[in-house]
């Protein structure tokens, strides 16, 4: 039965991220602009100092990063409201974990806002020059496990997410938290700079994180810098991290829940 209602209540969120066309079109043309910006500085670079990896897996990277943005910029608002207002105490009678409720909202706003974006940007890109857009997948199979992996990353955010809004019930202020959050993520999932570009040794620490696991780890997938022989191991780290990462939320939340205090009336 609960199945069923937090199933309903991914597809309400699914159906009420179609309404915002105007964020969705803002978003589209910033992250086309953004792009191009870093593919042109990646260029640069290329011809003044050619790297180990081609410009085509670089623009690759970039263009799969700018995408499915959407999926690593915090969501959901209206929660940051209602717990600095109160308001979330009437999400409280609800017959549902307060937790898997705030879980399908933000899984349906990440999942539908990156997918609105993702689509137009991808043809775009397919569209550009050799070096300048997106290359094909390097195999079927690369790419099927891309899509494993997207979906899971999908997961690990969302609960990364439900972490932070855990934290702001105790502090009431998201700025913060979601500030250094924000950060953390653009820098750590490969978002400002490919994480295939930073010295072995750290790649060794940063792909062990679970930021890595949201768009770095499927990416690799996608461009063959990771082959498919050790796409077990890639999905199985993303799933730690998710199973991890959810636990870690599921005790949070039910600890704040037996210290809330609602004051007005």
């Amino acid at each position: 039965m609960r199945t069923k209602a937090y199933a309903s209540i991914f597809r309400m969120n699914w159906k009420l991220e179609l309404q915002y066309r105007g964020a969705v079109l803002g978003g589209i043309i910033c992250q086309l602009v953004f792009g191009l910006i870093l593919v042109s500085l990646y260029r640069a670079l290329y011809a003044g100092r050619p790297q180990v990896m081609p410009i085509e897996t670089v623009s690759t990277y970039v263009w799969l990063q700018q995408a499915f943005f959407r999926m690593v910029l915090s969501s959901d608002s209206d929660l940051a409201g209602k717990i600095r207002t109160g308001d979330i105490a009437y999400d409280l009678v609800r017959p549902l974990s307060l937790y898997g409720y705030y879980y399908a909202r933000i899984l349906a706003q990440k999942s539908m806002g990156s997918l609105l974006r993702a689509v137009p940007m991808l043809v775009f890109a397919l569209c550009l020059p050799r070096g300048w857009g997106i290359m094909a997948p390097v195999s079927p199979a690369a790419f099927a496990c891309f899509l494993l992996g997207l979906m899971i990353g999908l997961c690990c955010v969302s609960a990364l997410e439900n972490i932070t809004m855990g934290i702001t019930m105790r502090t009431l202020d998201p700025k913060g938290i979601q500030a250094m959050l924000n950060l953390l993520m653009m820098i750590l999932s490969g978002n400002v700079l490919p994480l295939t570009l930073y010295p072995d040794a750290w790649q060794k620490v940063i792909t062990a994180l679970p930021y890595a696991q949201l768009l770095d780890a499927p990416i690799r997938l996608y461009t063959g810098t990771r082959q498919v022989a050790e796409a077990p191991g890639a999905l199985l780290l993303q799933a730690a991290w998710t199973v991890v990462l959810t636990g870690v939320g599921i005790a949070l939340w039910k600890s704040n829940q037996r210290r809330l205090v609602i004051q007005g009336g």
